[in-house]
Protein backbone atom coordinates (compact mmCIF):
# COMPACT_ATOMS: atom_id res chain seq x y z
CA UNK A 1 0.00 0.00 0.00
CA UNK A 2 1.01 3.44 -1.10
CA UNK A 3 1.90 5.55 1.98
CA UNK A 4 2.46 9.57 1.99
CA UNK A 5 5.86 10.58 3.72
CA UNK A 6 7.15 13.98 4.91
CA UNK A 7 11.17 13.28 5.19
CA UNK A 8 13.63 16.01 6.21
CA UNK A 9 17.11 16.68 4.45
CA UNK A 10 16.70 15.29 1.11
CA UNK A 11 19.15 17.27 -0.70
CA UNK A 12 22.11 14.79 -0.09
CA UNK A 13 23.40 11.90 2.14
CA UNK A 14 20.92 9.14 3.34
CA UNK A 15 17.64 11.54 2.85
CA UNK A 16 18.18 11.71 -0.79
CA UNK A 17 18.91 7.98 -1.10
CA UNK A 18 15.88 7.21 1.14
CA UNK A 19 13.49 9.81 -0.93
CA UNK A 20 14.68 7.75 -4.01
CA UNK A 21 14.08 4.88 -3.17
CA UNK A 22 10.78 5.31 -1.38
CA UNK A 23 9.64 6.80 -4.35
CA UNK A 24 11.16 4.26 -6.60
CA UNK A 25 8.63 1.77 -4.44
CA UNK A 26 5.74 4.33 -5.18
CA UNK A 27 5.39 5.85 -1.89
CA UNK A 28 4.39 9.52 -2.12
CA UNK A 29 7.26 11.18 -0.55
CA UNK A 30 7.51 15.21 0.23
CA UNK A 31 11.13 15.96 0.95
CA UNK A 32 11.99 18.69 2.66
CA UNK A 33 15.20 21.09 1.70
CA UNK A 34 16.23 24.62 2.78
CA UNK A 35 17.28 25.71 -0.72
CA UNK A 36 15.87 24.69 -4.26
CA UNK A 37 17.56 21.87 -5.29
CA UNK A 38 16.88 18.58 -7.97
CA UNK A 39 16.85 15.08 -6.11
CA UNK A 40 14.04 12.68 -8.64
CA UNK A 41 11.57 13.44 -10.70
CA UNK A 42 8.93 11.54 -8.35
CA UNK A 43 9.94 13.16 -4.84
CA UNK A 44 7.84 16.70 -4.44
CA UNK A 45 10.10 18.80 -2.64
CA UNK A 46 9.29 21.23 0.23
CA UNK A 47 11.70 24.39 1.20
CA UNK A 48 11.34 24.79 4.73
CA UNK A 49 13.52 26.25 7.32
CA UNK A 50 13.97 23.55 10.59
CA UNK A 51 14.11 26.52 13.07
CA UNK A 52 11.01 28.29 11.72
CA UNK A 53 8.09 26.90 12.99
CA UNK A 54 5.76 28.72 10.69
CA UNK A 55 7.68 27.46 7.97
CA UNK A 56 7.48 23.87 8.77
CA UNK A 57 3.42 24.66 9.58
CA UNK A 58 3.14 25.83 5.49
CA UNK A 59 4.78 22.83 4.39
CA UNK A 60 2.46 20.42 6.38
CA UNK A 61 -0.55 21.55 5.26
CA UNK A 62 0.66 21.53 1.93
CA UNK A 63 0.82 18.18 2.03
CA UNK A 64 -2.57 17.58 3.74
CA UNK A 65 -4.06 19.73 0.65
CA UNK A 66 -2.50 17.86 -1.69
CA UNK A 67 -2.66 13.92 -0.07
CA UNK A 68 -5.16 14.09 2.92
CA UNK A 69 -2.69 12.92 5.42
CA UNK A 70 0.38 11.94 6.49
CA UNK A 71 1.14 8.36 6.81
CA UNK A 72 4.95 8.71 7.93
CA UNK A 73 7.27 11.16 8.87
CA UNK A 74 10.99 10.96 8.87
CA UNK A 75 13.07 13.17 10.82
CA UNK A 76 16.45 13.28 9.27
CA UNK A 77 17.80 16.22 8.62
CA UNK A 78 20.49 17.58 11.05
CA UNK A 79 24.15 19.28 10.98
CA UNK A 80 27.41 17.72 12.52
CA UNK A 81 30.06 20.03 14.64
CA UNK A 82 33.32 18.31 15.34
CA UNK A 83 36.19 19.64 18.09
CA UNK A 84 36.68 20.10 21.38
CA UNK A 85 33.73 20.46 23.68
CA UNK A 86 36.03 23.66 25.78
CA UNK A 87 36.80 25.65 22.45
CA UNK A 88 33.68 25.08 20.61
CA UNK A 89 32.19 28.72 20.00
CA UNK A 90 29.00 29.27 21.56
CA UNK A 91 26.78 30.21 18.22
CA UNK A 92 28.03 26.82 16.68
CA UNK A 93 27.17 24.35 19.25
CA UNK A 94 23.37 26.18 20.19
CA UNK A 95 22.89 25.94 16.12
CA UNK A 96 24.25 22.03 16.74
CA UNK A 97 21.36 21.22 19.75
CA UNK A 98 18.35 23.25 17.92
CA UNK A 99 18.91 22.03 14.18
CA UNK A 100 19.50 18.62 15.59
CA UNK A 101 16.84 18.71 18.68
CA UNK A 102 14.49 21.72 18.45
CA UNK A 103 13.90 21.08 14.27
CA UNK A 104 12.88 17.87 15.50
CA UNK A 105 10.50 18.94 18.01
CA UNK A 106 9.28 21.24 15.61
CA UNK A 107 8.59 18.69 13.08
CA UNK A 108 6.81 16.62 16.23
CA UNK A 109 4.67 19.90 16.75
CA UNK A 110 3.39 20.21 13.53
CA UNK A 111 2.88 16.58 12.23
CA UNK A 112 1.72 14.86 15.72
CA UNK A 113 -1.83 16.55 15.49
CA UNK A 114 -2.62 14.97 11.66
CA UNK A 115 -1.61 11.58 12.50
CA UNK A 116 -3.73 11.58 15.65
CA UNK A 117 -6.74 12.75 14.33
CA UNK A 118 -6.53 10.56 10.69
CA UNK A 119 -6.12 7.40 13.59
CA UNK A 120 -2.62 6.57 13.61
CA UNK A 121 0.90 7.01 11.63
CA UNK A 122 4.60 6.09 11.98
CA UNK A 123 7.52 8.51 13.13
CA UNK A 124 11.02 7.48 12.28
CA UNK A 125 13.52 9.40 14.14
CA UNK A 126 17.24 9.76 13.17
CA UNK A 127 19.71 9.33 15.95
CA UNK A 128 23.18 7.60 15.55
CA UNK A 129 26.19 5.19 17.20
CA UNK A 130 26.91 8.87 18.87
CA UNK A 131 23.28 8.58 20.66
CA UNK A 132 24.52 5.07 22.56
CA UNK A 133 27.47 6.62 23.38
CA UNK A 134 29.71 10.00 23.80
CA UNK A 135 32.08 10.36 21.10
CA UNK A 136 35.41 12.26 21.68
CA UNK A 137 35.83 15.85 19.76
CA UNK A 138 31.81 14.90 18.59
CA UNK A 139 30.01 16.28 22.19
CA UNK A 140 27.89 17.94 20.79
CA UNK A 141 26.42 15.75 17.93
CA UNK A 142 26.11 13.25 20.31
CA UNK A 143 24.48 15.45 23.48
CA UNK A 144 21.87 16.00 19.99
CA UNK A 145 21.62 12.29 19.67
CA UNK A 146 21.18 11.34 23.36
CA UNK A 147 18.41 14.27 23.54
CA UNK A 148 16.85 12.36 20.14
CA UNK A 149 16.72 9.18 22.17
CA UNK A 150 15.41 10.25 24.95
CA UNK A 151 12.34 12.56 23.30
CA UNK A 152 11.75 9.12 21.60
CA UNK A 153 11.56 7.19 24.52
CA UNK A 154 9.24 9.32 25.96
CA UNK A 155 7.12 10.20 22.73
CA UNK A 156 6.59 6.35 22.09
CA UNK A 157 4.39 6.12 25.56
CA UNK A 158 2.86 9.74 25.03
CA UNK A 159 1.19 8.74 21.30
CA UNK A 160 0.81 5.22 21.92
CA UNK A 161 -3.04 5.31 22.97
CA UNK A 162 -3.13 7.10 19.14
CA UNK A 163 -1.88 4.46 17.38
CA UNK A 164 1.40 6.05 16.15
CA UNK A 165 4.59 4.01 15.91
CA UNK A 166 7.86 5.68 17.14
CA UNK A 167 11.11 4.32 15.81
CA UNK A 168 14.47 4.94 16.48
CA UNK A 169 17.14 4.52 13.53
CA UNK A 170 20.98 4.03 14.69
CA UNK A 171 23.69 4.20 11.28
CA UNK A 172 27.04 3.37 11.88
CA UNK A 173 29.45 4.51 9.28
CA UNK A 174 28.57 5.32 5.92
CA UNK A 175 29.73 7.05 2.92
CA UNK A 176 28.16 10.31 2.32
CA UNK A 177 28.62 13.75 2.53
CA UNK A 178 28.47 14.28 6.14
CA UNK A 179 32.25 13.79 6.63
CA UNK A 180 32.85 16.79 4.10
CA UNK A 181 29.79 18.49 5.50
CA UNK A 182 30.87 18.56 9.28
CA UNK A 183 32.04 21.43 11.02
CA UNK A 184 35.28 20.96 12.87
CA UNK A 185 36.32 24.00 15.19
CA UNK A 186 40.06 23.84 17.31
CA UNK A 187 42.05 26.25 18.59
CA UNK A 188 45.45 26.11 16.36
CA UNK A 189 48.35 25.83 18.33
CA UNK A 190 45.87 24.88 21.42
CA UNK A 191 45.89 21.90 23.97
CA UNK A 192 43.59 19.91 21.87
CA UNK A 193 44.33 20.29 18.34
CA UNK A 194 46.91 17.16 17.90
CA UNK A 195 44.54 14.68 19.67
CA UNK A 196 41.97 15.97 17.88
CA UNK A 197 43.55 16.51 14.72
CA UNK A 198 44.94 12.04 15.42
CA UNK A 199 40.88 11.28 16.08
CA UNK A 200 39.47 13.30 13.21
CA UNK A 201 41.65 11.39 11.06
CA UNK A 202 40.54 7.94 12.55
CA UNK A 203 37.16 8.79 12.23
CA UNK A 204 37.08 10.46 8.55
CA UNK A 205 39.14 7.00 7.37
CA UNK A 206 36.19 5.18 8.89
CA UNK A 207 33.68 6.98 7.57
CA UNK A 208 35.29 7.49 3.83
CA UNK A 209 35.53 3.54 3.87
CA UNK A 210 32.08 2.60 5.62
CA UNK A 211 29.33 1.08 4.18
CA UNK A 212 27.00 2.54 0.62
CA UNK A 213 24.81 4.89 1.87
CA UNK A 214 22.24 2.51 -0.11
CA UNK A 215 22.32 -0.13 2.49
CA UNK A 216 20.35 2.20 4.83
CA UNK A 217 17.85 3.65 2.15
CA UNK A 218 17.00 -0.10 1.31
CA UNK A 219 16.63 -1.07 4.72
CA UNK A 220 14.86 1.55 5.51
CA UNK A 221 12.08 1.22 2.70
CA UNK A 222 12.00 -2.59 4.56
CA UNK A 223 11.11 -0.78 8.13
CA UNK A 224 8.59 1.86 6.15
CA UNK A 225 6.62 -1.11 4.92
CA UNK A 226 6.95 -3.31 7.33
CA UNK A 227 3.71 -3.89 9.69
CA UNK A 228 5.04 -4.61 12.83
CA UNK A 229 8.57 -3.03 12.74
CA UNK A 230 11.00 -2.58 15.50
CA UNK A 231 11.27 0.08 17.84
CA UNK A 232 14.81 0.20 17.11
CA UNK A 233 17.15 -0.71 14.39
CA UNK A 234 20.96 0.04 14.82
CA UNK A 235 22.37 -0.34 10.96
CA UNK A 236 26.05 -0.96 11.96
CA UNK A 237 29.12 -2.80 11.43
CA UNK A 238 29.62 -6.32 14.01
CA UNK A 239 32.63 -4.25 15.52
CA UNK A 240 30.21 -1.00 16.21
CA UNK A 241 27.41 -3.34 17.44
CA UNK A 242 30.13 -5.08 19.70
CA UNK A 243 31.49 -1.15 20.74
CA UNK A 244 28.04 -1.06 21.97
CA UNK A 245 27.65 -4.76 23.86
CA UNK A 246 31.59 -3.71 25.38
CA UNK A 247 29.44 -0.66 26.83
CA UNK A 248 27.07 -2.15 29.03
CA UNK A 249 28.99 -4.98 30.01
CA UNK A 250 32.67 -3.48 30.88
CA UNK A 251 33.18 -0.46 33.78
CA UNK A 252 32.99 2.70 32.35
CA UNK A 253 36.71 3.55 33.00
CA UNK A 254 37.48 0.34 31.47
CA UNK A 255 35.23 1.19 28.38
CA UNK A 256 36.33 4.82 27.92
CA UNK A 257 39.69 3.46 27.67
CA UNK A 258 38.96 1.25 24.97
CA UNK A 259 36.60 3.86 23.30
CA UNK A 260 39.27 6.12 23.38
CA UNK A 261 42.53 4.08 21.85
CA UNK A 262 40.08 3.74 19.31
CA UNK A 263 40.11 7.42 18.20
CA UNK A 264 43.70 7.45 18.79
CA UNK A 265 43.56 9.30 22.32
CA UNK A 266 46.28 8.00 24.36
Amino acid sequence: MSKVIVLTGVSSGFGQRMAIRLAERGHSVYGTVRKPCEVHPSVHLLTMDLMDPASIQTAVETVIAEQGRIDVLINNAGMHLGGPIEEAPADLFSRQLATNVNGLVYMLQAVLPVMRVQGGGTVINFSSLGGLMGLPFQGFYSASKFAIEGLSEALRMEVRAFKIKVIVINPGDFHTSNTANRTNVVKPGGPYEAQFERSKASYEKDETGGWDPDILARKLVKVVESRRPCNRYIIASFTQKLGLLLKRLLPISLFSRILGSFYKIP
